[in-house]
């Protein structure tokens, strides 16, 4: 399911002419209830991180939580300032922990997906 990227639809409140990295964000097993029901999010990040450092996951983890998550249940999602546990990292359909996990540096056309293995009974 291919989007479109809208860089607006995640940016911090820096200049305008700041880089864009276009990237596909999609979350799965239950967790698309917390961010408006949306599975797949196409997004434009910013290319640094306000302290200057190239982004990465971390930095896309808290772009997210901030500018797409609707639920004000966060805690659904991180927890001690990372992914929570139970929750399926994968990073161009590689697991994360296979990329270096929250200090990946994100490129351009990545696609990062978050799937809840968590379910109730």
């Amino acid at each position: 399911m291919a989007a479109e990227v809208d860089p607006a639809e995640v940016q911090t409140e820096q200049e305008e002419d700041v880089e864009v990295i276009p990237l596909t964000v999609e979350f799965s097993g239950g967790l698309e209830m917390l961010f408006a029901d949306k599975k797949v999010h196409a997004i434009g990040l910013p290319a640094k991180t306000p302290d200057g450092k190239a982004s990465n996951i971390a930095f896309l983890v808290d772009q997210v939580c901030e500018h797409l998550m609707e639920d004000d249940r966060k805690e659904l999602f991180i927890q001690d300032d990372s992914v929570r546990p139970g929750i399926l990292v994968l990073i161009n359909d590689a697991d994360w922990e296979l990329e270096g996990e929250e200090k990946y540096e994100v490129k351009k056309g990545d696609k990062i997906m978050f799937v809840s293995t968590l379910h109730g009974g």
